[in-house]
Formats: C-alpha cells, structure tokens, sequence
C-alpha cells in the first residue's frame, strides 16, 4: 500500500454482532480473538507492520470492518495543524495501535489517547505482539 492510501474493509455480517446500543465488549472480544490468532502463528520478533498486516488478514477472515492507516486531520482553532495515522479502527469505534517493542511505555498510552481526541471516539486497544503471550492494554477516554 502506498502512502496516503487507507485500506477498508466492510462486512455486513459484522453489523449483525451490534445492536442499537454500542456492544464494545463482543466487538473487543472479536478483535482480540483475531489478534490472540495473529501472535500464536506469528510469535514475537516481526515489525509492527507484519502484525498489522496480519490483522487485516484476520479481520478479513472474521468479517469484521476496518480502515487501515486511516489519516485523521488535528485541529487547533479552527486551522488544520498536523495528521494522525491510525493503524486500525475497527467498526469505526475502536482504534488500534499495534506495538512490536520491549516494554509499553507512557508515550504509547499517550499516543492513543491522542488518536482518540483527535477521533473523538472513546476506546482504544494498544496491542504488543514483541512479548511471549500478546499485551493488551486498554485505554478509554
């Protein structure tokens, strides 16, 4: 994929899983059965975008809608002052931030939580595939 470009994913059957209210629990669950899937096959020691890519290829399986590397536009007053690029929201209400590090520090925390403002969406799951068993850490706003 080239830069600049956000890869989607829409599935119908991944709508029938929510009802009206927002089921983030099912719909965690959903990811992380995916990405559990991902670390087993895959083990620690792969760039962040192999475990990406990975997930792609999971949720795609799973029928579960995504936007890869989506660019969200940072405001301030009005103007237009920088670009996130999310590594994956999924179902258009959780964001994911794929680590492959040693340790999760609090500028990942800080990281997602700025994707989640500049979102204004809620909830985020911050994933390190770079460990025995995968690390998940979520962060809500």
């Amino acid at each position: 994929m080239q830069t600049g470009e956000s890869r989607k994913h829409d599935s119908s059957k991944a709508r029938t899983e929510k009802s009206v209210g927002h089921d983030f629990e099912a719909l965690s669950g959903r990811i992380l059965d995916a990405a559990v899937a991902v670390h087993r096959a895959l083990g620690p020691g792969f760039l962040e975008s192999v475990y990406e890519n990975a997930l792609v290829v999971a949720f795609e399986h799973r029928g579960i809608r995504f936007e890869q590397q989506r660019e969200v536009r940072v405001s301030f007053e009005g103007e237009e002052v920088g670009l996130h690029r999310l590594d994956l929201l999924v179902e258009g209400e959780i964001v994911l931030e794929i680590k492959a590090v040693k340790a999760l520090e609090d500028v990942h925390f800080a990281q997602l939580k700025s994707y989640l403002k500049a979102t204004h969406l809620h909830i985020g799951l911050l994933l390190n595939f770079n460990a025995p068993t995968l690390i998940v850490k979520r962060v809500v706003l």
